[in-house]
């Protein structure tokens, strides 16, 4: 477990961090921001979870614990002299998301248009969720073009963005408040 005893250090001051293998990098460096994101998408659904309940919260509440998990995965570099043996995104986690949207997904109506991010509160946050993992995943991308990364972690957040669409649609009374996209509506 991790014990935090200071919560300022004063190492950041000068635009540096350390990584989980003790690497210091520039804060604005891509992998910093790219777990950085991650821990803002954490944050997206803890907004998000104000306004849901029962299974739906409970799911949220799983994920925001992988979302750790991902973060710490990302604040050690497959390529560290310390990585063996860190905590790293496993498939397993990536199949539950997979069973959950399954298991969201059979109670709702397909889709005839794009999904505007509206109805409930608990649907907006989650979009705004969804959408702040859509960027952490392409600073992965980005990453993972420059050095090796677990490939579980790439999965993972890929199938998190899926998963808050189709959470959206359950906090919308299963897909009955969706707003949905007009092509051209306005242009009269």
């Amino acid at each position: 477990m991790v014990t935090l005893n200071r919560i300022y250090t004063k190492t950041g001051d000068k635009g540096e961090t350390a990584l989980g293998d003790g690497t210091r990098l520039s804060k604005s460096a891509l992998r910093i921001q790219a777990f950085g994101t991650v821990d803002e998408a954490n944050a997206a659904i803890g907004v998000a979870r104000l306004h849901t309940a029962d299974e739906l919260d409970a799911m949220l509440a799983r994920i925001q614990n992988d979302l750790f998990d991902l973060g710490a995965d990302l604040c050690v570099p497959e390529t560290a002299k310390r990585a063996e043996g860190r905590l790293r995104i496993v498939e397993a986690q990536v199949e539950r998301l997979e069973r959950e949207i399954d298991a969201m997904n059979a109670n709702l109506a397909p889709l005839n248009s794009f999904v505007l991010p509206g109805g409930t509160a608990a649907a907006v946050h989650l979009h705004v969720a969804r959408t702040v993992v859509r960027r952490a995943e392409r600073l992965m991308v980005e990453l993972g073009a420059r050095e090796p990364l677990n490939p579980a972690a790439l999965r993972y957040v890929n199938r998190l963005s899926d998963h808050l669409f189709v959470a959206a649609r359950v906090a919308n009374d299963n897909g009955k408040r969706d707003v949905l996209w007009v092509p051209g509506e306005n242009r009269k």
